[in-house]
């Protein structure tokens, strides 16, 4: 799979609510009722992310659930990273 440009990048993030980029990776904390809300989304991050066979990094802070997205086997991003985003968006 292809890295993507940077201005790609910046395309596809404006059309992302909630993520931002970080080096090489895109991030977005979400904000749930408490513990076992985060846990309860963290589960639910699972099927799609193993359908897609791209797996995001995970931190649960209590209430907080942070997803951090990137193509470790290309050194970056690429589409999956962002489909992937989608996807765990659409959970909400």
């Amino acid at each position: 799979m292809a890295l993507l440009e940077d201005q790609e990048i910046q395309d596809r993030l404006e059309a992302l609510a909630g993520w931002e980029r970080k080096g090489d990776e895109i991030v977005r904390e979400f904000k749930l009722q408490d513990f076992v809300g985060s846990v309860k989304f963290v589960d639910s991050v699972v099927e799609p992310a193993e359908r897609m066979g791209h797996h995001p990094d995970i931190g649960i802070s209590w209430d907080t659930v942070t997803v951090s997205i990137s193509t470790h086997s290309e050194g970056g991003l690429t589409a999956a990273d962002f489909e992937l985003a989608a996807q765990i968006n659409a959970l909400l």
